[in-house]
Order: structure tokens, then sequence, then C-alpha cells
């Protein structure tokens, strides 16, 4: 099972951004091989995974200090899944014994959003800050954090108002790197509504007052939110930022990702159609849309009904408009 891992990571290499080749590597090396990579490739069944599933939410850390999340393991169970499809697709084995296996439900964190008034007051106590914008495109866009930080100003027509989701910032051991978008439907272009492209313009004018500020000092990233250097801003820093933000806004506590949640719920609730809501988030299919987002469904059948209903029946809602009835065809 190791040699077969080992060949099929340098067959996929290529197919792979390094980020996740990495990860995948690591999660071999670290959690599947220890524990599988001694048996031959047509005995492993589903009972042998389902044991490796158990033992890392058990003992899985690698400084033998607890068990791994039901995420994290998950995580494995598909890497351990492409592998073994690829396995069938090559002739190595009838069938994928993943299939069958049960790996454990992610633990999902909980989606908090706010209400629209609690984002109102949120943008409106962050319009004193450096980076007032920043605030601002997400609410309007629900732009991924990532997606947020890579933005370029090369990336943005203000004249148009379209933004171009065309890399992200991330960091990897400790370090800042620019990588392409979360998937294919992520690469995108995004309209811009008039208030946004507003901020952005202003934002524009105090990074150029910077830039003369710093002068040689001042570094050319291009990025459309930096410091006050040029310099990139780092994830966890903009994430903290927005934490401080929060609370001085006095509105509930919620993540920076649950801005995005909000951004989608509220454009659902305003009667957005989910097929526009899904690529301006970037989501592979509507079917994500819809099911990441059910919980505004019920609200939106309601609004429906009652738009055509009053479509029908007119204003008053009651008896319909004169004529003969309409007679059943079945």
């Amino acid at each position: 099972m190791s040699e077969f891992l080992d060949e099929w990571l340098d067959a996929i290499r290529t197919t792979l951004r390094s980020g996740t080749l990495r990860s995948y590597r690591t999660n071999v090396n670290t959690h599947v091989k220890p524990r599988v990579g001694d048996m031959r490739l047509r005995s492993l069944g589903p009972s042998h995974l389902n044991r490796m599933y158990a033992e890392l939410l058990e003992h899985g850390r690698a400084n033998g200090a607890g068990g791994l999340s039901p995420r994290t393991v998950r995580y494995t169970h598909a890497i351990v899944h492409r592998a073994l499809r690829d396995a069938v697709r090559w002739g190595r084995l009838s069938r994928n014994p993943s299939d069958m296996a049960d790996p454990p439900k992610p633990n999902s964190p909980e989606m908090r959003v706010w209400t629209v008034d609690e984002l109102r007051r949120f943008l409106k106590a962050s319009e004193s800050d450096r980076v007032s914008a920043a605030w601002l495109l997400l609410a309007t866009t629900g732009l991924r954090r990532g997606e947020l930080l890579g933005l370029r100003w090369e990336d943005v027509d203000l004249v148009s108002g379209r933004a171009a989701v065309v890399q992200a910032l991330g960091s990897h051991a400790g370090k800042l790197v620019f990588v392409p978008p979360k998937t294919s439907s992520s690469r995108r272009s995004i309209v811009l509504d008039p208030a946004t492209v507003d901020a952005l313009r202003r934002h524009h004018n105090r990074q150029a007052v910077e830039r003369h500020e710093w002068g040689p000092a001042y570094t050319e990233s291009g990025l459309v939110f930096t410091r006050e250097d040029g310099t990139p801003v780092r994830p966890d820093s903009f994430s903290r930022r927005f934490v401080a933000m929060v609370e001085a806004a006095g509105v509930p506590p919620i993540r920076l990702h649950d801005v995005r949640h909000t951004y989608a719920t509220v454009a659902l609730s305003a009667g957005t159609h989910p097929k526009v809501v899904a690529e301006r988030l970037g989501h592979a299919t509507i079917a994500i849309t819809l099911d990441t987002y059910s919980h505004v469904l019920p609200s939106l059948q309601e609004q429906a009904a009652a738009r055509l209903a009053e479509l029908i029946l007119g204003d008053g809602g009651g008896e319909a408009a004169s004529g003969p009835p309409v007679e059943d065809d079945e």
C-alpha cells in the first residue's frame, strides 16, 4: 500500500497546487502509511479503513496528545478515496473499498450571521477605519478573506464597477503566498455597487497619500489592501482586526467568514436569484448554495407564494378575477 501511495502522489503532483500536494503527502505519511501502509493494496477493505479512522479520532495527533477532529479525519478519507479511485481507474483494483467505508461526519462550525441592522451598525462603526473599504467590500460581495487580501488594483475596474478574483493570499509555514482561487469557479468577475466603488476610490486616494509619506520605503505590491508601508496584510492579523472592529461596533460576535454567510443570507432573503448568489460567491454549482443556505429557503418560499398569490388574485388577495372557473386537468 505504501508503495502505491508514493506512486500515486508522484503521478498526480502536476494536477495539484503545491500547498495541496504538501497537505496530501503529510496526511499520507503521518496518518495513512503508519496504519495501513504494510497491507497489500488488493487486501485493503472497508473494515481496515474504518479501524484507521477510529484510531485517528482517538489518538491520531502526531505528538500523541489526543485524537484528530472528525473534519481532519474526513479529509484523510477524501485523500484515500481519491487514491483508491485512481487505483480502480488504472486497473489495480476492481472496486474502491473506501466507497463502503464510514468516515466520521465533520463537525462544521455553526454558521452565525448578522441581521441587516447589525450589518449596518458594523459598517457605520467601521467608516473611520483605515481599511473601511475592505469591510464594505466583504459585506457587498461575500469575498473570502484570502480573495480580498489578494485583490490587486489591476483586477479592479472602478469605471465599469467590476472586480476580478484571480488570486488569493494565504500563508504556509509562516510565509505569505499567493495562490490561485480555491476552485475554477472561484475565478470570477463580480459587479460592484456604486457605494462600494466610491469607497474603493477613497481608499485608493488614501493609499496614494501613504505612498507619498513613506517615499522610497514604500513597497509597491499592487494590492488593494495593504499595511501602511504597502506590504501585504497577514490573514491572521486581518482576522484579529475584524474581531476588534466587531467589539467596538457593539454587534454580536461572529467569525470573519460569517460576513460571507451574512452577505449570502441577506442577498437570498432580498430575492436575489440563487444562481446569481452562487456565481458571486464562486460556488461550483447552485446546489452548493442552496444546501449551504437552506435555512433561508422557507422564508423565500413564503415570499414567493405571497407574490404569486398577489399576481394571480390581485391586490385584495381574495377572490380571483372575473371569468369562468378553471377546471383541473387531472
